[in-house]
């Protein structure tokens, strides 16, 4: 066994839960700072975004059933446990996009802010439906939160592909999702790169496409979503 064989691929986050899957490629995740490989993003594609998309689909109904006070609560909820976090988060920024500890600290709190600032907050225009977000690694955390945050406050549940070169901070995040009482299937993670975006482009059961990310990369993916004619925001 080599040492890149060692290396674990870090699972999609469906339904509420961890989900591995074998997919037919994986990009290794290096730290910037050292050329080590931390671990393996799998490349996803039709497959995978069926299961995500369909465990956002199922939950749909409950959430946007629940009132913006209660969405807001859970999102603040997650915010807390965001910040007793904060270090962990830090780092695994830093790891994976070559930053700073302390700039990915400033990342880390400022999506705190974001995700305690819904309290009392109101809907936006975004409206309920299942809704993707794409995101590059230029801010892993609170780039898909700026999309993510006002979408789940409007009622819409959420299938998030982050950038397969720096997929930790959205896993760790969808994992807190669960220990702040948010139902399963309301926030998702579908890893992969081109693959993955076409998918959930394709998918009838996605209303919205959002990107998060730099204008470079939101033009890419606004010409995937143009082909499928999907309706998409940046």
């Amino acid at each position: 066994m080599t040492a890149t064989d060692e290396i674990l691929a870090i699972p999609l986050w469906i339904n509420g839960h961890a989900y591995l899957t074998m997919a037919p490629a994986f990009l290794d995740v290096c730290d910037p700072r050292n050329g080590q490989v931390r671990r393996r993003t799998p490349l996803c594609g039709d497959l995978e975004a069926r299961a995500a998309v369909e465990a956002a689909r199922a939950a749909l109904a409950a959430w946007s059933a629940q009132t913006v006070g209660q969405r807001a609560a859970l999102l603040a909820a997650l915010g807390d446990a965001l910040a007793e976090y904060g270090g962990h988060f830090a780092a695994l920024i830093a790891e994976e996009t070559g930053r700073q500890v302390e700039m990915a600290a400033v990342e880390v709190g400022n999506a705190v802010s974001l995700l305690r600032a819904t309290t009392g907050g109101v809907a936006t225009s975004t409206g309920s439906g299942v809704v993707a977000i794409v995101s590059d690694q230029h801010a892993p955390l609170l780039g898909p939160l700026q999309r993510a945050v006002p979408a789940l406050l409007s009622g819409a549940t959420v299938v998030l592909k982050p950038s397969p070169r720096a997929p930790s901070a959205a896993f760790a995040l969808a994992e807190l999702t669960a220990r702040s009482g948010f139902p399963g299937g309301v926030f998702n993670i579908l890893h992969g790169d081109q693959l993955a975006t076409e998918a959930l482009c394709a998918s009838k059961e996605v209303s919205l496409l959002l990107v998060a990310g730099e204008p470079a990369f939101g033009a890419r993916v606004a010409a995937i979503a143009t082909r499928h004619g999907k309706p998409f925001a940046d």
